[in-house]
């Protein structure tokens, strides 16, 4: 006699959720806009001729803060945060900076190079999979910039020295990153990513801490 075994269900299969890939803009502009309490920052797409393109995110500094934080905005109304880049200490010229999504998960971080900044200023950027250090291209306008800010009253006004930062992979020393400053009255910045690993929010985050955090 023939055994009937009971039926039983298969139980389905799991779905593990992909992390999301890194959100990836090859070429934008970083363009600052300075009022009395915030410094704001507009992102903006390049378009193909090279020309400002649309908005990308709009970001405020607040001064005067004990920890930085610097939100970015989907619009210039704020109505939806997009990403964010906080300090983990409060006015420590060490201070690590830490990149979050809008969901608040970390995505990347940077941090300035103390020591090897008093010369030339020097950062680190990671990302997942990637380590990246980045340095101001030209020596000599590094030491000409210190030296600006150093003579009584012209410290405080704009600086006319042009200076660029190009950032490498510690492991393989191909670019991954590279801020240009434009020459303007108004800080205008061109920024490169030609690496894929090097997610567009921890890229303009660091872009607008060149310009926001330079002098700390």
């Amino acid at each position: 006699m023939a055994v009937v075994l009971p039926f039983v269900p298969e139980e389905p299969a799991v779905t593990v959720p992909q992390q999301p890939g890194p959100m990836l803009v090859p070429h934008f502009f970083v363009r600052q806009r300075i009022t009395l309490m915030v410094n704001r920052y507009e992102v903006l797409a390049a378009n193909p001729d090279g020309s400002e393109g649309q908005l990308l995110a709009f970001a405020e500094q607040k001064r005067m803060k004990l920890k930085e934080e610097v939100v970015f905005f989907a619009d210039q109304a704020k109505t939806r945060p997009v990403f964010r880049f906080k300090a983990r200490q409060r006015l420590d010229v060490h201070a690590q900076h830490d990149v979050f999504d809008e969901y608040g998960t970390p995505i990347g971080g940077f941090g300035k190079q103390f020591g090897a900044s008093l010369l030339r200023s020097t950062w680190d950027l990671s990302a997942p999979g990637l380590q990246a250090v980045g340095r101001e291209r030209r020596p000599v306008i590094a030491v000409l910039r210190r030296v600006w800010t150093l003579i009584p009253y012209l410290g405080d006004v704009w600086v006319p020295f042009v200076f660029h930062f190009d950032f490498v992979d510690t492991a393989s020393g191909q670019t991954v990153m590279v801020s240009e400053r434009q020459r303007s009255i108004r800080d205008r910045y061109s920024v490169t990513v030609p690496d894929p690993r090097l997610d567009f929010r921890v890229a303009a985050s660091m872009a607008v801490a060149l310009d926001a955090l330079q002098s700390r």
